[in-house]
């Protein structure tokens, strides 16, 4: 199971220790925060375990209008379920029995000056992606008129070469090479770079290429969601699908369906195009809207 250190979390949103801060290599393993309402009133049925808990206005102006040995109570009963951390938000004051909850519970407590929904929406964004499954796979990553794609096929068969033509045209590249592929729920797929390769861009020939330097910023994209895995093969005589629909093929990444196009290569094929004219079609069908159905529509309409 993948997990990051509250170390981790302190710096990258500038928290404040107030308590605990020889406890920041505890492990966090729960992409999603959570908010310990009901459980200050001890009702435990729902409690998330595991997670990093928020103590925002409402959770703190409770504990406040209770007494001294009823906070320590309330408080107590969530430390037994051992979060990770706690973190209160809005740079609120008066924690004393928080802060001594903590402190003898061996468990961090942090703050930030931020609104609670405003961090909570920072963080749990954060943890998702740096939490989530991940695999590796070998291919290209590029972004297509806002579209993510995989381009997949063996080695030498013209990927990054593709790829390089799509940013002479406008697109962006994510990764070359090696594509690190993130779930992030049973059907949202992120590819991304392994930050080794980040920004390079490998033709042969030529050699290795920074498409930010030579290209502008305009040129790569650090993510993007994976709408379509297009695989290049080899020109196969009287294979190609000539049909008026192709019929729907899937690659399975880590169980999130991902549609697949197969694009044959060929001297003069303008490939570059065809993937641009797939990433279209693909929008298109998001929308409702399918050329092979408005064609046999007017097929109809003309025999009618």
């Amino acid at each position: 199971m993948k997990s990051i250190t509250v170390e981790q979390l302190v710096r990258k949103f500038s928290l404040e220790v107030v308590a605990g801060g020889e406890y920041l290599d505890r492990p966090v393993v729960k992409s999603k925060t959570a908010r310990p309402g009901l459980e200050f009133i001890d009702y435990f049925d729902f409690l998330p375990m595991e997670h990093v808990q928020i103590l925002g206005r409402n959770e703190i102006n409770y504990l406040q209008q209770l007494s001294g040995e009823e906070q320590k109570s309330r408080i107590g009963n969530i430390m037994k379920y051992n979060p990770p951390c706690m973190i209160v938000t809005g740079k609120q004051e008066e924690l004393t029995h928080l802060r001594q909850c903590c402190a003898e519970a061996g468990i961090p407590l942090l703050r930030t000056e931020g609104p609670t929904t405003v961090f909570v929406a920072k963080l749990d964004t954060y943890m998702l992606k740096t939490l989530a499954p991940e695999t590796a796979i070998h291919g290209v990553c590029v972004n297509v008129s806002g579209i993510g794609i995989l381009l997949r096929g063996k080695s030498g068969v013209g990927k990054s070469e593709t790829a390089h033509t799509l940013i002479g045209r406008g697109h962006r590249l994510v990764a070359d090479d090696i594509v690190v592929l993130r779930k992030l729920s049973p059907r949202t797929l992120l590819g991304t770079h392994n930050e080794t390769n980040k920004e390079f861009l490998a033709l042969r020939s030529i050699g290795l290429l920074n498409v930010v330097r030579l290209y502008g910023r305009k040129a790569f994209q650090d993510e993007t969601r994976i709408a379509l895995d297009i695989e290049l093969t080899k020109w196969e005589t009287d294979s190609l699908n000539n049909e008026l629909e192709v019929e729907a093929k899937f690659t399975d990444y880590m169980g999130v369906q991902i549609p697949h196009v197969q694009i044959q290569l060929q001297p003069g094929r303008d490939v570059a195009g065809l993937i641009e004219a797939a990433a279209n079609n693909w929008y298109l069908r998001q929308q409702g809207y399918s050329a092979a159905e408005e064609f046999m529509k007017r097929l109809e309409t003309d025999l009618s």
